[in-house]
């Protein structure tokens, strides 16, 4: 198995539980990655036969940012049910941060892995 990943996507979303969590957009940070095979690729360098960094980064931008959640581990789960399903991923490890949400700590969140190894 190969890894595709990207590291530190920072996104601005609502998140929190806290009434006024509610009414500011907050960053998010994500490390994801992606269990794939990426031996077609390399041998045809043709963009096409890979698991597209940008393209998974811009989807998860985009739906991270018209989304709003309570809890970071329910972001997680959609993130990682959304990186699964729209792009073929079998296994994934997803850590998701919410930088500055305690005092004295640079980052808190919830580190996943989904699916099966091969």
């Amino acid at each position: 198995m190969d890894i595709v990943y990207i590291r530190e996507l920072q996104v601005q979303t609502v998140i929190g539980i806290y009434d006024w969590e509610r009414e500011v957009r907050q960053a998010v940070s994500l490390d994801l990655e992606m269990g794939t095979d990426i031996r077609e690729a390399a041998a045809t360098e043709d963009i096409g036969n890979t698991l597209n960094y940008k393209s998974v980064s811009k989807r998860l931008t985009a739906f991270i940012e018209g989304s709003e959640f309570l809890l970071v581990e329910t972001m997680a789960e959609e993130v990682a049910q959304l990186v699964m399903q729209e792009f073929g991923v079998r296994w994934l490890r997803l850590r998701l941060g919410k930088p500055g949400a305690i005092r004295g700590a640079r980052d808190v969140g919830v580190l996943i892995e989904r699916g099966e190894a091969f």
